[in-house]
């Protein structure tokens, strides 16, 4: 762990810092610490300077900062009631609470409105890079680099433009090891605080405890101290153990207090770290409760010092008696979700998460891009929990009409309103009794219905439109939604208090482009389509279809694959271009000369550039900052190299 640094006179940091880009050393003064030393020499390295210009950096677009925010839902959620709790305890300071993810891209910050204004000039906002590469030495770029917390105050930072900054982050890391990103305070370096640097460690350990028993809520846990008091603290280290009796998982004090290293997860048995088996710490659990038991840790050669730790074992007594009396690995699973796992592990952790609440009162709510399968994830839900043997209704809300909706969710008396049925109607919602109600494209339900919704959800009860008796309704609630939610929230178009009620659990579902099994999943859709025929695709088709980026995701996979099903001949057995939907073959060719490279002598760059640039200005109709958009660089550059390659 690298503590805070002692203050340093400013002239001296900027003497040493010029000392080193004029001869490559530094002054043997003591100055500068080795962490900080490390980053000027890698910010040196990328090429930046201290004053002047920057090097241009790429900013998220809005588009862009929607989807990446919408892919770290799982750490923005339970990060963001610990900003909060952080920014109320540094609240009139003229600091900022920033998270960042693990490229030291900035994904959220909260923070003072005078001081918020000062960080938006040096780019100190959601959707910058604080990649030491882009931004020279500073807390989160730093804290990446060096995997450690860190603070970085005044004339530290290697770019001078942000010497007024002082800056303290820390890492946080997942369950199993992965980093996930930094949590960070910045502030006026002139109003530095010795206590923030602790501050941030501490919340972003909060942050790791809070995920650690979100990936872990169905699995038994050790938590362990060297001191009995210290069970149940921020100091304790917790590990996950699995029904077999191996660690699952582990926070970051339990890794370090027992030397243990991410590749140990879901391997390492209990017995080879503590000198007793599952069933006797399950069983000792069972008899004496709460109560910390002092037991011997097997000391690691050069991984861990610590030889005896009181224990505390935590678990349910159904997970605790099934743990005990069954001495077999459990039976694969064969079920809906089991169907859809075939090996992605974007996939696999989402579907293993699903199926811990599948038997509880948790309302989930299912977060992608369109076309991703939301709709059939929830259906595999269902038809994999207890409530299968009931009806699982779907409900599209943003195709339904805003004067129907209405009375499509709630249902209507007999003659309630012009033009309804003479019978009545029980509504989408009382159809779902005993089922799964599934709310697609929640996000675009009008704020009216969400209102009367929201009433359903906490009474458990419906009254339809013309009735006066309320019905009473029992159903598992799955909502969707391809928009950030939180992002709706802020602009009024969204209840926060219906967000809250709907996601007891958020499940991000990857896009296409991100799937790890693609090649699988295309086998596993042909066989769906063409049953009992071993159809495969041409050699061109396959890394064509490798390479595209799916904007439509499964659904414009799927329609492609159900397209060339239906024109493949019965006595051919591949699949090639002829046999694809038009518009895709030319989506399919004109992605893929974007990526063809001129290999000819006589082809000259800048006639090269001068296309691309022209024709995204033709796309774009002329709108220079749409077209810049599109070239993913500034309009300011766009202006700059269509002077050069003489385009006005």
């Amino acid at each position: 762990m690298l503590s805070p640094t002692p203050r340093r006179p400013a002239a001296a940091l900027r003497q040493a810092r010029n000392q080193l880009l004029e001869s490559g050393q530094l002054p043997y003064d003591n100055l500068v610490g080795p962490v900080i030393a490390r980053s000027w020499a890698r910010s040196q390295q990328a090429g930046l300077t201290p004053v002047g210009r920057l090097p241009e950096v790429q900013y998220l677009n809005a588009s862009q900062l929607t989807r990446l925010i919408a892919h770290q839902q799982e750490l923005i959620g339970h990060a963001r009631p610990i900003m909060e709790y952080l920014y109320s305890q540094s609240r009139d300071s003229g600091s900022v609470v920033i998270l960042a993810d693990d490229h030291g891209v900035l994904l959220q910050a909260v923070g003072d409105a005078d001081f918020l204004d000062r960080a938006e000039r040096v780019a100190l906002t959601p959707g910058a890079s604080w990649n030491e590469c882009h931004r020279g030495t500073n807390a989160i770029g730093t804290a990446l680099a060096e995997a450690a917390p860190v603070v970085i105050n005044g004339a530290e930072h290697f770019l001078e433009r942000n010497s007024f900054l002082t800056c303290a982050a820390a890492t946080v890391a997942a369950p199993d090891g992965r980093l996930l990103g930094v949590l960070d305070i910045s502030g006026d370096q002139r109003r530095r605080h010795p206590h923030t640097f602790c501050l941030v460690r501490t919340a972003a350990q909060m942050i790791e405890n809070r995920l650690f028993e979100v990936y872990h809520s169905g699995d038994v846990h050790l938590r362990f101290h060297t001191l009995a008091e210290g069970i149940g603290t921020l100091t304790e280290g917790v590990l996950a153990l699995s029904r077999e009796g191996l660690i699952a998982g582990a926070n970051p004090a339990a890794i370090r207090q027992l030397g243990l290293h991410s590749a140990d997860l879901g391997s390492l048995p209990l017995e080879s770290v503590f000198h007793l088996r599952l069933s006797e710490l399950l069983d000792w659990g069972y008899r004496r409760g709460h109560e910390p038991m002092l037991v011997e840790h097997t000391a690691r050669p050069g991984r861990a010092s610590i030889s005896r730790l009181f224990v505390r074992v935590e678990t349910s007594r159904v997970v605790r008696q099934v743990a005990v009396s069954q001495p077999t690995p459990p039976t694969p699973r064969t079920d809906a979700l089991a169907a859809l796992d075939i090996g992605c592990d974007l996939i696999t952790t989402a579907i293993g998460k699903a199926r811990k609440v599948l038997d509880k009162p948790i309302p989930v709510l299912l977060q992608g891009e369109s076309g991703v399968g939301k709709e059939v994830f929830a259906n595999a839900m269902h038809n994999s929990g207890p409530r299968r043997k009931h009806p699982f209704i779907a409900v599209d809300c943003s195709a339904l009409p805003e004067n129907l909706i209405e009375a499509e969710l709630f249902g209507y008396s007999p003659g309630a309103f012009t033009g309804a049925r003479r019978e009545g109607s029980p509504g989408r919602i009382r159809e779902a009794q005993g089922g799964t109600l599934f709310l697609d494209e929640i996000g675009d339900m009008p704020l009216v219905m969400q209102t009367r919704l929201l009433r359903v959800l906490q009474q458990r009860q419906v009254t339809p439109l013309g009735g006066s008796k309320p019905v009473a309704v029992d159903f598992a609630l799955i909502s969707a939604t391809h928009r950030n939610l939180r992002m709706e929230m802020e602009a009024g178009r969204f209840r926060a208090d219906l967000y809250y009620r709907i996601n007891g659990m958020t499940l991000m579902l990857p896009a296409l482009r991100e799937r790890k099994d693609f090649p699988a999943l295309l086998n596993h859709l042909l066989e769906d389509l063409l049953p009992g025929r071993r159809v495969a695709f041409d050699a061109s088709i396959s890394a064509a279809f490798a390479d595209f980026s799916w904007p439509g995701n499964l659904r414009q996979l799927v329609n492609a694959l159900r397209t060339a099903c239906a024109l493949i001949e019965s006595d051919e057995c591949h699949i090639g271009w002829q046999h694809l939907p038009d518009d895709l073959v030319e989506e399919l060719r004109r992605h893929g000369s974007r990526r063809i490279v001129p290999t000819e002598v006589t082809e000259n760059l800048q006639d090269v550039s001068a296309t691309i640039i022209s024709r995204a200005i033709s796309l774009s109709g002329g709108n220079m900052s749409e077209a810049a958009r599109r070239l993913g660089i500034s309009r300011n550059t766009l202006y700059r190299r269509l002077k050069k390659i003489g385009i006005s």
